[in-house]
């Protein structure tokens, strides 16, 4: 039927075009739909026939033991005559077996009988079909052949309505021929979700490298891991640069945009095709075949195939080459310019059902993922952008009846896993979601963008009954297990209905309960467990605090362990999970804390938090334990205490789903009283789900420091309760408090207000770790991510490097300084800042990543010692003989001002008495700055080295991979806010590169990559495009990426 949709669409347009329509094809295209429902019926004769055989082999084998039996009873007979005997107990035992043998005959007989009269009903029912398919072919025909009679007097329009209702039919047809076949397979247990778990993406290890490119003047990622050579590959890669975009390589450069008159007449059009929306048929008790007509809605046509300009990222050198793009028929071609589409296309993209689109930063480019290779593509405009999504998205959901818009949402999934999907006699495996009242369904687990959704608010929901509904009789391919075991059907309003395949009755159970409670209708009959009817019981009277419900027996605390979970989860695996998360609880709250045993509860908290953020199934059933095990218990217990502390410890990481969640608050508010010491624990806890709520869960379990901190104090009566040291480039500190939900973003806020600075987006400092290898690396904390995260991130790391080594004695450290310096944030500064970047200056003299000479690094180290230590005392004499003795306090203090201000490099070499010559000379500068104040002296140190060109600038140590233009064989790439400078070993420059001119940076393989256009000398003013691949240190080649991405490209 695809190919008369398509003869039918050719034939339209030429019937736009030219007046002259070759019905003949059609009446050709509709015969061979005739032919093929007569092979489809020959097949169902072929079905027949074989079953025939079966039974009638049956019957016949049935035969055979009865005569066989008679046979042998004949043969007792006669040789009881020939014996000539008399009755004896014998005979009497021979006459009660020919008894039953002749009892099993007619048994047998009565089966044949029964088979044979089921025989006879399965053919006349067959016949049936098959006369009605017969039936409906010679319709067909006649509806050809009238059709092809009055073309003259019918339209396009009423043709092409026609068509669709042929398509219709077929559709029905082949759901009728899907019921004859009937295929049956094992089960299997629940699809396993991956574990990521909070430690797969950790920033300390396993750092994945970003790639950027310069759009409009900004710098937009375009991929979050390096680019291999072999992405974005085409014919094309090897030819000419001259087609990048022209705003990119040259503002002189006339070429033709979308829809401009020279384009028209180079031959630009759009290949555009419409398809019709699903047409909804229902099927009747009696499994007839029924279909419905539609009129073609021309306001929501959807795009199958587009043609336009789009930029395209080479292979070998990452630039955007403008090429004309055309989708068709389920690939893409693209060439040079549209007059060029009667040549041989620079490439081609296969669209199939593994193909990904997946957006980029910024709002014009997106990456279209295939099997083989991955597109980069950027869009002229947003809008542009949007079209082209929707149509790949059509492609790729062909299925969907509308299109689904490519919305993610922060919400956490209720209950997801693998079901099979029945709607309209269609079946298709697919990944499920429930999120609030949202039912998703996929193509993909991985998948961002829903096939479709159903809006649960007021949907009926129930379960089928397998034996009188004929669409649970489908298999999931790949699968492994009868899909008709268990079948649910949801409703929407307005809507028709959603039936759900499901293989064990744990998964239904688990769906049936959920699905219900978001759908509303979960009072309506009775689901899930006693726990959850009583809660569900509690939330229909709005929490009543004089009800019984909360004094009834399965929500309170019992001496005795649980035998099954308190909520429904979809696998026996889970379940299994649950009751040992429960004595895991138990050991935790049974065991008294003590000082030299406390790691073992910390350890205890850890795994069992770790489980349910793996599972986000468990974490009702968590919650739910936890709230059961601290209900009516005897108060003014140890046990009582340690169980309000683990729910402390929990709410500050996830929150229970649906109406847990209000379950949960409404239990805090019946036990929040600041008087005792359990109230103070529920008062914290209101505190940590309201700001759980406000920034979203945690992505790690606990650190130790948390769970010592709830431990050891209650921490109601710290509205922070903890703290941890914010360092500085000074050697000082400032201890900054923080909850379990403070953001990076809410942390600084905090010190910059305690420590007199601006806010980190005026002042370009920010916050920084070290890394638990002890490597020199530093990692840059974005605003969003939460401080307790980066705390237990870091503590794992270290655990896995370092096992057993730094237990509990080395944490992470904090460092507040200047990421990179702008010009515009001189304007404002206060002395504080000053202070801590003339260190943080000073800092990178030390290391020798500034350029001074040996006497201006004399004058800078005496300034920073007069900040440091105010006016010298002028010391005695340096001799020889006096270095046995003790050095006096003026001397200690020259040494170390030398030592920590003085470059490296300068100090390496030096002997005795040179040291001493240093030492002298710094004293003298040092006395001409009596009297200074320490700001004054930072003022002056500033002035100084804001004189160099780069300053303010990171600098990184890297190898010119060849070819390159640049010959030495070790550099410095210095990033500032203008570009990136590539520096000798000597700090001298040897080219800078404008964001203007940087296409694209970011990692390729496990190096630096930067492509970049540059002027000829006498090229007559055109652009090379040239790509520089640098070596570094592994760690450290996001850092230059970072820094890049940074600032604002103008």
């Amino acid at each position: 039927m695809a190919d008369v949709l398509e003869s039918g669409g050719a034939g339209a347009g030429s019937v736009g075009g030219a007046g002259i329509v070759d019905w003949q094809k059609h009446c050709v295209a509709l015969e061979m739909q005739l032919l093929r429902f007569r092979l489809q019926a020959g097949k169902i004769r072929e079905l027949l026939a074989e079953k025939m055989q079966e039974l009638e082999q049956r019957v016949t084998e049935s035969d055979q033991r009865a005569e066989s039996a008679e046979k042998q009873v004949h043969v007792m007979e006669e040789k009881l005559k020939s014996a000539n005997i008399q009755p004896s107990e014998s005979e009497n035992s021979l006459y009660r077996r020919y008894q039953e043998l002749t009892n099993q005959v007619q048994e047998k007989d009565a089966v044949i009988k029964r088979l044979e009269m089921q025989l006879e009903k399965q053919i006349l029912v067959r016949a049936q079909e098959a006369k009605i398919i017969e039936e409906k072919a010679a319709k067909i025909k006649d509806w050809v052949t009238f059709k092809l009679r009055e073309v003259s007097s019918n339209t396009v329009c009423s043709i092409f309505v026609t068509i669709l209702d042929l398509h219709s039919y077929n559709d029905h047809l082949a759901f009728s021929l899907d019921h004859i076949h009937l295929m049956f397979s094992a089960g299997s247990s629940l699809p396993q979700y991956p574990s990521t778990g909070p430690f797969t993406h950790l920033i300390y290890k396993n750092i994945s490298v970003p790639v950027y490119t310069t759009l409009k003047g900004k710098a937009t990622q375009i991929s979050s891991v390096p680019l291999h050579d072999d992405d974005s590959g085409s014919e094309d890669d090897s030819g000419s640069l001259a087609s990048l975009r022209t705003s990119t390589l040259g503002p002189d450069r006339k070429g033709s945009t979308p829809g401009s008159p020279r384009a028209v007449k180079r031959g630009e059009h759009c290949y555009i095709m419409t398809i019709y929306r699903t047409i909804q048929c229902t099927m009747k008790q009696n499994d007839t075949i029924s279909y419905n007509t539609t009129t073609l809605d021309v306001t929501t046509q959807e795009m199958l195939e587009k043609s336009g300009y789009l930029l395209k990222m080479g292979s070998q050198v990452k630039a955007w080459k403008r090429r004309w793009f055309i989708l068709r028929n389920g690939e893409i071609l693209y060439y040079k310019s549209p007059s060029d589409v009667i040549r041989k296309p620079q490439g081609q993209m296969e669209l199939n059902s593994s193909c990904r689109i997946v957006r980029g930063e910024g709002a014009q480019t997106f990456q279209l993922i295939t099997e083989k290779k991955t597109f980069y593509l950027t869009a002229d405009s947003p809008n542009i952008l949007e079209e082209w999504i929707r149509v790949l998205q059509n492609i790729l959901k062909v299925q969907a009846s509308s299109p689904v818009p490519m919305e993610t949402t922060a919400a956490k999934p209720t209950v997801r896993g693998w079901l099979t999907k029945v709607k309209h006699g269609h079946s298709k495996l697919v990944w499920c979601s429930l999120v609030s009242k949202v039912f998703y369904y996929y193509r993909n687990q991985d998948d961002k963008l829903p096939l479709g959704q159903l809006r649960m608010r007021e949907a009926a929901v129930e379960e089928v009954d397998r034996s009188c509904d004929s669409d649970e009789d489908y298999e999931a391919s790949g699968r492994g297990f009868l899909s008709s075991h268990c079948t649910l059907v949801v409703h929407p309003r307005e809507q028709s209905p959603t039936y759900l395949l499901i293989g064990t009755k744990q998964e239904k159970d688990t769906w049936l309960y959920h699905l219900a409670v978001a759908a509303g209708s979960s009072a309506s009959f009775k689901v899930g467990t006693e726990y959850e009817q009583l809660v569900g019981n509690l939330l229909d009277l709005e929490g009543d605090p004089d009800s019984a419900l909360w004094r009834r027996e399965a929500l309170c605390f019992c001496k005795d362990g649980l035998r099954s979970p308190l909520t429904t989860l979809p696998s026996e695996a889970l379940q299994t999970e649950a009751l040992k998360l429960f004595k895991s609880c138990q050991l935790f709250i049974n065991v008294l804390v003590e000082s030299p045993s406390i790691d073992y509860h910390t350890s205890l908290a850890q795994n069992a938090l770790q489980v349910c953020l793996t599972h986000s199934e468990l974490q009702n059933e968590m919650y739910c334990q936890l709230i059961k095990q601290t209900n009516r218990r005897t108060p003014h217990n140890y046990s009582l205490t340690q169980c309000w502390q683990l729910l402390s410890v929990c709410v500050a990481l996830f929150l229970p789903q649906q109406h847990f969640l209000w379950y949960l608050r409404q239990y805090l508010q019946r036990h929040a009283d600041p008087r005792s010491e359990v109230g103070k624990y529920a008062v914290y806890c209101q505190r940590s789900v309201e700001r759980t709520l406000q920034n979203g869960e945690r992505e790690a379990k606990p650190s130790r420091m948390e769970i010592l901190s709830i431990l050891l104090r209650n921490p109601y009566h710290h509205s922070l309760p903890f703290s941890i040291p914010v360092h500085f480039m000074n050697n000082t500190y400032q201890v900054v408090g923080f909850d379990g939900s403070t953001t990076v973003d809410e942390f600084l806020s905090t010190l910059t207000q305690r420590v007199g600075m601006r806010k980190p987006h005026l002042s370009g400092f920010a916050l920084f770790t070290d890394d638990p290898s002890g490597k020199d690396l530093e990692h840059c904390l974005q605003p969003s991510v939460k401080i307790c995260d980066v705390i237990s991130k870091w503590e794992q790391a270290l655990k896995e490097l370092h096992p057993g080594k730094y237990e509990g004695t080395r944490i992470v450290r904090l460092t507040y300084k200047s990421r990179l310096c702008f010009r515009a944030q001189a304007k404002g500064e206060t002395d504080r800042e000053r202070l801590l970047l003339a260190y943080q200056v000073n800092d990178e003299v030390h290391q020798g990543h500034f350029p001074v000479n040996k006497e201006l690094a004399l004058e800078v180290a005496a300034l920073m010692a007069q900040v440091e230590n105010g006016d010298l005392d002028r010391p005695a004499p340096f001799s020889p003989s006096s270095s046995s003795c003790p050095q006096p306090k003026a001397q200690q203090i020259l040494v170390q001002a030398l030592e920590r201000f003085y470059p490296k490099r300068y100090k390496q070499d030096c002997t005795m008495d040179q040291f001493r010559d240093l030492s002298e000379r710094l004293a003298t500068k040092w006395s001409v700055l009596r009297g200074r104040s320490a700001s004054e002296c930072v003022r002056i140190y500033l002035t100084v080295a804001r004189k160099w060109p780069l300053f303010g600038a990171k600098l990184f140590s890297a190898k010119p991979i060849p070819p390159s233009s640049v010959e030495q064989s070790q550099i410095w790439l210095a990033v500032n806010e203008d570009g990136l400078c590539v520096l000798d070993y000597t700090m001298h420059l040897l080219v800078m590169y404008s964001y203007q001119s940087v296409i694209t940076f970011g990692g390729c393989r496990d190096d630096l990559m930067v492509v970049v256009s540059q002027t000829k000398e006498q090229g007559g003013g055109k652009k090379s495009v040239e790509k520089l691949v640098f070596a570094m240190a592994k760690p450290k080649v996001k850092l230059p990426i970072v820094s890049m991405a940074k600032p604002k490209v103008r």
